[in-house]
Protein backbone atom coordinates (compact mmCIF):
# COMPACT_ATOMS: atom_id res chain seq x y z
CA UNK A 1 0.00 0.00 0.00
CA UNK A 2 0.80 3.65 -0.81
CA UNK A 3 -0.63 7.48 -0.08
CA UNK A 4 -3.08 7.86 -2.42
CA UNK A 5 -2.67 11.25 -3.07
CA UNK A 6 0.83 10.93 -5.04
CA UNK A 7 -0.51 11.88 -8.32
CA UNK A 8 1.77 10.27 -11.27
CA UNK A 9 4.93 10.89 -9.38
CA UNK A 10 6.27 7.30 -7.40
CA UNK A 11 9.66 7.00 -5.68
CA UNK A 12 10.49 3.73 -4.16
CA UNK A 13 12.52 4.35 -1.05
CA UNK A 14 13.62 0.41 -0.39
CA UNK A 15 14.66 -2.10 -2.62
CA UNK A 16 18.09 -4.11 -2.78
CA UNK A 17 20.35 -4.94 -5.45
CA UNK A 18 23.07 -7.70 -5.72
CA UNK A 19 24.95 -5.73 -3.52
CA UNK A 20 23.78 -7.03 -0.78
CA UNK A 21 20.98 -9.70 -0.74
CA UNK A 22 18.96 -9.04 -4.18
CA UNK A 23 19.02 -10.55 -7.36
CA UNK A 24 19.09 -7.81 -10.07
CA UNK A 25 21.98 -5.60 -10.65
CA UNK A 26 21.46 -1.65 -9.75
CA UNK A 27 21.67 -1.13 -13.75
CA UNK A 28 18.60 -4.11 -13.62
CA UNK A 29 16.93 -1.98 -11.14
CA UNK A 30 17.36 1.22 -12.47
CA UNK A 31 15.67 -0.23 -15.52
CA UNK A 32 12.70 -2.09 -14.40
CA UNK A 33 12.28 0.85 -12.21
CA UNK A 34 11.30 2.98 -15.35
CA UNK A 35 8.90 -0.12 -16.62
CA UNK A 36 6.89 0.22 -13.28
CA UNK A 37 6.38 3.84 -13.91
CA UNK A 38 8.36 5.17 -11.24
CA UNK A 39 9.90 8.70 -11.22
CA UNK A 40 11.82 7.67 -8.37
CA UNK A 41 14.29 5.71 -6.75
CA UNK A 42 16.55 4.33 -3.59
CA UNK A 43 18.65 1.31 -3.61
CA UNK A 44 18.93 0.36 0.10
CA UNK A 45 21.04 -2.17 0.13
CA UNK A 46 22.42 -3.95 3.38
CA UNK A 47 24.93 -2.10 4.89
CA UNK A 48 26.78 -0.69 1.87
CA UNK A 49 26.11 2.30 -0.50
CA UNK A 50 28.40 0.41 -3.06
CA UNK A 51 25.04 0.14 -5.47
CA UNK A 52 24.77 4.03 -6.00
CA UNK A 53 28.10 4.70 -7.92
CA UNK A 54 27.23 1.66 -10.13
CA UNK A 55 23.83 3.00 -10.74
CA UNK A 56 23.70 6.82 -10.83
CA UNK A 57 25.29 7.49 -14.32
CA UNK A 58 22.55 4.81 -16.06
CA UNK A 59 19.94 6.46 -14.12
CA UNK A 60 21.01 9.87 -14.72
CA UNK A 61 20.78 8.52 -18.48
CA UNK A 62 17.84 7.31 -18.52
CA UNK A 63 16.08 10.29 -16.54
CA UNK A 64 15.55 8.50 -13.61
CA UNK A 65 15.64 10.43 -10.16
CA UNK A 66 18.21 8.08 -7.60
CA UNK A 67 18.73 8.81 -4.09
CA UNK A 68 21.54 7.81 -2.13
CA UNK A 69 20.44 5.27 0.58
CA UNK A 70 21.31 1.91 2.68
CA UNK A 71 19.53 0.15 5.22
CA UNK A 72 21.78 -0.40 8.16
CA UNK A 73 21.72 -3.54 10.28
CA UNK A 74 21.72 -2.28 14.66
CA UNK A 75 20.52 -3.78 17.68
CA UNK A 76 18.43 -2.64 20.80
CA UNK A 77 18.02 -5.02 24.09
CA UNK A 78 19.28 -7.79 22.08
CA UNK A 79 16.11 -6.56 19.24
CA UNK A 80 17.63 -6.31 15.52
CA UNK A 81 16.27 -3.08 14.43
CA UNK A 82 16.92 -1.71 10.38
CA UNK A 83 17.57 1.55 10.09
CA UNK A 84 16.67 3.00 6.59
CA UNK A 85 19.09 6.36 6.21
CA UNK A 86 19.05 8.94 3.30
CA UNK A 87 20.35 12.68 2.74
CA UNK A 88 23.94 11.95 3.19
CA UNK A 89 26.40 11.98 0.33
CA UNK A 90 28.15 8.28 -0.74
CA UNK A 91 31.14 9.51 -0.37
CA UNK A 92 31.25 10.66 3.23
CA UNK A 93 33.76 9.19 4.69
CA UNK A 94 31.65 8.53 8.38
CA UNK A 95 29.74 6.65 6.22
CA UNK A 96 31.85 4.64 4.48
CA UNK A 97 34.04 3.42 7.50
CA UNK A 98 31.12 2.56 8.98
CA UNK A 99 30.05 0.18 5.87
CA UNK A 100 33.47 -1.23 6.24
CA UNK A 101 33.05 -1.99 9.62
CA UNK A 102 29.56 -3.61 8.81
CA UNK A 103 31.35 -6.24 5.87
CA UNK A 104 33.95 -6.76 8.96
CA UNK A 105 31.33 -7.09 11.02
CA UNK A 106 29.08 -9.80 8.34
CA UNK A 107 32.30 -11.61 7.68
CA UNK A 108 33.43 -12.99 11.26
CA UNK A 109 29.37 -13.84 11.59
CA UNK A 110 29.22 -15.67 8.65
CA UNK A 111 32.22 -17.61 10.04
CA UNK A 112 30.50 -18.23 12.49
CA UNK A 113 26.96 -19.30 10.82
CA UNK A 114 29.46 -22.10 8.75
CA UNK A 115 30.93 -23.40 11.90
CA UNK A 116 27.32 -24.29 13.05
CA UNK A 117 26.88 -25.26 9.70
CA UNK A 118 29.54 -27.91 9.69
CA UNK A 119 29.01 -28.69 12.74
CA UNK A 120 25.56 -29.92 11.43
CA UNK A 121 27.07 -31.76 8.52
CA UNK A 122 26.48 -29.44 6.01
CA UNK A 123 29.86 -27.79 5.10
CA UNK A 124 30.00 -25.31 2.84
CA UNK A 125 32.62 -23.60 0.90
CA UNK A 126 32.94 -19.93 1.93
CA UNK A 127 35.01 -18.29 -1.58
CA UNK A 128 31.46 -19.53 -3.12
CA UNK A 129 29.91 -16.32 -0.99
CA UNK A 130 31.62 -13.90 -2.70
CA UNK A 131 32.11 -15.24 -6.23
CA UNK A 132 31.80 -13.08 -8.44
CA UNK A 133 27.90 -12.12 -9.92
CA UNK A 134 26.69 -10.07 -12.86
CA UNK A 135 27.78 -6.80 -11.16
CA UNK A 136 30.68 -8.40 -9.48
CA UNK A 137 31.21 -10.05 -6.38
CA UNK A 138 28.76 -8.88 -3.59
CA UNK A 139 29.35 -5.64 -1.22
CA UNK A 140 27.30 -7.41 1.43
CA UNK A 141 26.89 -11.38 2.33
CA UNK A 142 24.71 -12.18 4.53
CA UNK A 143 21.91 -15.28 5.72
CA UNK A 144 20.46 -15.13 2.30
CA UNK A 145 23.66 -15.94 0.76
CA UNK A 146 24.58 -18.81 2.63
CA UNK A 147 20.98 -19.97 2.31
CA UNK A 148 21.31 -20.06 -1.23
CA UNK A 149 24.64 -22.15 -0.76
CA UNK A 150 22.15 -24.57 1.30
CA UNK A 151 19.64 -25.11 -1.45
CA UNK A 152 23.02 -25.40 -4.28
CA UNK A 153 24.05 -28.65 -2.17
CA UNK A 154 20.85 -29.51 -0.92
CA UNK A 155 20.80 -28.95 2.22
CA UNK A 156 17.29 -27.51 1.98
CA UNK A 157 14.71 -27.10 -0.85
CA UNK A 158 14.56 -23.80 -0.51
CA UNK A 159 14.89 -19.90 1.40
CA UNK A 160 12.15 -20.11 3.56
CA UNK A 161 13.04 -23.70 4.70
CA UNK A 162 16.86 -22.48 5.65
CA UNK A 163 15.57 -20.02 7.56
CA UNK A 164 13.07 -22.31 9.18
CA UNK A 165 15.17 -24.66 10.40
CA UNK A 166 18.51 -23.28 10.46
CA UNK A 167 19.76 -19.74 10.04
CA UNK A 168 16.63 -18.20 11.76
CA UNK A 169 16.58 -16.36 14.92
CA UNK A 170 16.54 -19.19 17.82
CA UNK A 171 17.43 -22.16 15.57
CA UNK A 172 20.43 -23.91 15.72
CA UNK A 173 22.97 -22.19 13.04
CA UNK A 174 21.64 -18.56 14.02
CA UNK A 175 24.74 -16.38 15.10
CA UNK A 176 23.47 -12.72 16.01
CA UNK A 177 26.97 -10.99 15.22
CA UNK A 178 28.11 -8.08 16.80
CA UNK A 179 25.53 -5.25 15.31
CA UNK A 180 26.25 -1.74 16.61
CA UNK A 181 23.22 -0.30 18.84
CA UNK A 182 20.70 1.87 17.19
CA UNK A 183 22.31 5.27 18.82
CA UNK A 184 25.27 4.60 17.88
CA UNK A 185 23.97 4.04 13.79
CA UNK A 186 21.68 6.97 14.34
CA UNK A 187 24.52 8.93 15.72
CA UNK A 188 26.69 8.10 12.69
CA UNK A 189 23.90 8.90 10.11
CA UNK A 190 23.22 12.67 11.60
CA UNK A 191 26.79 13.37 11.48
CA UNK A 192 26.91 12.64 8.09
CA UNK A 193 23.99 15.32 7.58
CA UNK A 194 21.78 12.39 6.83
CA UNK A 195 17.65 11.45 7.45
CA UNK A 196 17.25 7.90 9.74
CA UNK A 197 14.30 6.22 9.46
CA UNK A 198 12.74 3.15 11.44
CA UNK A 199 12.85 0.40 8.74
CA UNK A 200 9.21 -1.67 8.67
CA UNK A 201 8.25 -1.23 12.19
CA UNK A 202 5.98 -3.84 12.17
CA UNK A 203 8.66 -6.63 11.87
CA UNK A 204 10.14 -5.63 15.47
CA UNK A 205 8.95 -8.47 17.52
CA UNK A 206 8.90 -6.85 20.75
CA UNK A 207 6.66 -3.89 21.07
CA UNK A 208 7.99 -2.35 23.86
CA UNK A 209 10.95 -1.97 21.60
CA UNK A 210 9.21 -0.08 19.10
CA UNK A 211 7.62 2.31 22.16
CA UNK A 212 11.55 2.82 23.39
CA UNK A 213 12.56 3.43 19.43
CA UNK A 214 9.63 6.10 18.90
CA UNK A 215 11.19 8.39 22.21
CA UNK A 216 14.84 8.29 20.12
CA UNK A 217 15.88 10.95 17.88
CA UNK A 218 14.20 9.12 14.91
CA UNK A 219 13.79 11.17 11.75
CA UNK A 220 10.85 9.51 10.38
CA UNK A 221 8.83 6.24 9.67
CA UNK A 222 8.64 3.89 6.96
CA UNK A 223 4.97 3.73 7.13
CA UNK A 224 4.26 2.65 3.74
CA UNK A 225 5.28 -0.60 3.07
CA UNK A 226 4.70 -3.31 0.99
CA UNK A 227 2.79 -5.84 3.47
CA UNK A 228 1.50 -3.50 5.38
CA UNK A 229 -2.79 -3.46 5.48
CA UNK A 230 -3.97 0.28 4.86
CA UNK A 231 -5.12 0.43 8.62
CA UNK A 232 -1.69 -0.19 9.75
CA UNK A 233 -0.43 2.09 7.37
CA UNK A 234 -2.23 4.67 8.82
CA UNK A 235 -1.11 3.66 12.54
CA UNK A 236 2.30 3.96 11.46
CA UNK A 237 1.15 7.81 9.33
CA UNK A 238 -0.12 9.35 12.76
CA UNK A 239 3.03 8.42 15.33
CA UNK A 240 4.94 10.20 12.73
CA UNK A 241 2.61 13.16 12.48
CA UNK A 242 2.62 12.90 16.10
CA UNK A 243 6.84 13.92 16.15
CA UNK A 244 6.43 15.80 13.43
CA UNK A 245 8.95 13.49 11.41
CA UNK A 246 8.91 12.21 8.06
CA UNK A 247 6.42 9.52 6.30
CA UNK A 248 8.42 7.25 3.51
CA UNK A 249 7.45 4.11 1.78
CA UNK A 250 9.00 1.80 -0.27
CA UNK A 251 8.51 -2.09 -1.55
CA UNK A 252 11.41 -3.49 0.22
CA UNK A 253 12.12 -5.49 -3.20
CA UNK A 254 14.42 -8.29 -3.80
CA UNK A 255 14.10 -9.31 -7.13
CA UNK A 256 13.68 -13.84 -7.10
CA UNK A 257 14.44 -13.82 -3.33
CA UNK A 258 10.68 -12.23 -2.95
CA UNK A 259 8.85 -12.77 -5.77
CA UNK A 260 5.97 -11.85 -4.73
CA UNK A 261 6.67 -8.46 -4.24
CA UNK A 262 7.57 -5.99 -7.14
CA UNK A 263 9.20 -2.96 -7.46
CA UNK A 264 6.97 -0.02 -6.59
CA UNK A 265 4.53 -1.84 -4.37
CA UNK A 266 5.09 0.75 -2.10
CA UNK A 267 6.50 4.14 -2.48
CA UNK A 268 6.54 7.85 -1.64
CA UNK A 269 5.27 10.88 -2.45
CA UNK A 270 6.92 13.98 -4.83
CA UNK A 271 7.14 16.50 -1.77
CA UNK A 272 9.07 13.88 0.51
CA UNK A 273 11.57 12.89 -2.14
CA UNK A 274 12.19 15.88 -3.27
CA UNK A 275 12.86 17.11 0.14
CA UNK A 276 15.18 13.92 0.94
CA UNK A 277 16.75 15.07 -2.35
CA UNK A 278 17.59 18.53 -1.37
CA UNK A 279 19.06 17.10 1.79
CA UNK A 280 21.27 14.81 -0.56
CA UNK A 281 22.27 18.04 -2.64
CA UNK A 282 23.06 20.23 -0.08
CA UNK A 283 25.26 17.48 1.82
CA UNK A 284 27.49 16.93 -1.29
CA UNK A 285 27.77 20.96 -1.82
CA UNK A 286 29.71 21.00 1.61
Amino acid sequence: MSPTNSGEFRADLHCHSTCSDGTCTPQEIVDLALKSGLSGLSITDHDTVAAFEMAAPYAAQKGLQLLPGVEFSSVFNEESVHILAYGFSPKNPHILHFCERHKLRRDERNSAIIELLKRHRMPIDPHELTRPGPAGPPRSVGRPHIAQQMIKLGYVSDIREAFQKYLGEGKPCYHPGDRPTVQETLDLIHSAGGVAIIAHPHLIKRKKIVKKLLEMEFDGIEAYYAKFPMNQEQIWVERAQERAWIVTGGSDFHGAVKEHIPLGASWTPKETFDNLMSIYLENCAR
